[in-house]
């Protein structure tokens, strides 16, 4: 008797949880032109109007209420090159969400145009602060503004300016070929910042960002057993996104709460852009267009609530490809349990379909990871 296949709204409820985190582009403009760049529409200035985010903070108020506050994440261009006026009046509709604990705010910045006043109204909304730099200036060579011009010192300035404010800041750093190899002057740079923690984004090939030769596996392995006993060695250091997240997944795996593990469902991160249109599962595949699917646009906040939205998701053909693409890796890949095969943006832009399953993502970023810290324990283990 054939077993009948699972109806595609039961898989998609079976992997996806309600939105934690919803990504908003206030603007598709940066003051910087980053050579790894992936967003394609950086130089056009459109922003979002108030209309948009009031719209959106409706439809966040509808959603399901998970118990935690869900992060409204300000980022897919420079959030703060909007100016403070209009930031504000972006932040306003959110307000009563924010003060009955139903959101939180996050804004991911390169940091070159805080002021004192900037770091008054983000305190003012009770802004997360995310700070995007790379390590010292020969690691940060690639943050360029727009007429070719180093970012360092404009960055290193903003960081200084958040510090005196006493503003609480985490550092996200894009790791390519060169900074790879250096990953104890990374850290100890990354230190001296006063971050409270830090996270590292192995280049990755994806949006116009194509034509570039991305670190291998191998580097990788390298970079992560570093950094893994550069940071036992300094425990005042910031904290390590990726190795706290291995290590959560660890701990509760040994302490019998793997339960707990399993019930974390992958977030559907719907990302909204400046004019109300919603992609699913990566803010990087916003403003992309392909032939099997179009341009992932699941619908607009203006002309259909984003609860609907969600509900509708299974109904995409790209959502049905990662779904799919979801069940291979759990069939396949000894690191699933860890990994959950996330990350739909690297399987299109790497391999071309969201069906594919292994990445260069995968392997660098996760795998690697895994692997490092397994050898480094079986080194210790046979000394």
């Amino acid at each position: 008797m054939r077993t009948r296949p699972t109806p595609w709204h039961a898989r998609y409820q079976q992997r996806f949880t309600a939105p934690q985190t919803v990504v908003v582009q206030p603007t598709t403009w940066c003051n910087l032109d980053c050579q790894y760049c992936y967003l394609p529409f950086r130089k056009l200035k459109h922003q979002m109007s108030p209309e948009v985010a009031e719209a959106l903070a409706q439809q966040v108020a509808g959603l399901e209420d998970s118990g935690h506050p869900i992060g409204i994440v300000w980022h897919a261009g420079e959030a703060l090159a909007v100016g403070q006026q209009k930031f504000a009046a972006l932040l306003d509709p959110f307000e009563k969400l924010r003060r009955a604990g139903r959101v939180h705010h996050y804004v991911q910045t390169n940091a070159t145009l805080i002021t004192e006043t900037w770091c008054h109204l983000l305190a003012a909304y009770d802004v997360r602060l995310g700070v995007s730099i790379d390590g010292p200036a020969a690691l940060n060579a690639e943050r360029v503004d727009l007429r070719g011009k180093p970012a360092f010192d404009r960055i290193r300035r903003g960081i200084t300016q958040l510090r005196e404010y006493g503003t609480p800041f985490s550092v996200i750093s894009v790791v390519g070929t060169l900074g790879i190899a250096m990953p104890e002057e990374l850290m100890e740079f990354l230190t001296t910042l006063g971050a409270h923690s830090v996270g590292f984004n192995i280049e990755e090939i994806e949006g116009i960002n194509t034509d570039r030769q991305p670190p291998t596996a191998v580097q990788a392995e390298e970079f992560w057993s570093r950094i893994l006993t550069w940071s036992r060695e300094h425990p005042g250091a910031p904290a390590v996104r990726e190795v706290d997240r291995l290590a959560e997944y660890l701990q509760l795996i040994r302490s019998s709460r793997r339960a707990e593990w399993d019930r974390r469902l992958l977030d559907p991160i719907p990302t909204v852009s400046w004019k109300g249109d919603v992609v699913l599962l990566s803010p990087e595949l916003a403003d992309t267009t392909a032939p099997e699917y179009g341009d992932f646009v699941a619908g607009n906040i203006l002309d259909q609530p984003l609860a609907e939205i969600l509900r509708d998701a299974h109904r995409l053909r790209y959502i049905r490809d990662f779904l799919t693409g979801l069940d291979r890796c759990q069939a396949a890949c000894e690191f699933f349990d860890f990994c959950r095969g996330a990350q739909a943006a690297n399987r299109y832009f790497e391999n071309g379909s969201l069906k594919s399953t292994e990445t260069n993502y995968c392997r660098v970023s996760r795998q690697a990871l895994v692997t490092a810290l397994s050898t480094l324990a079986t080194k210790e283990t046979a000394a």
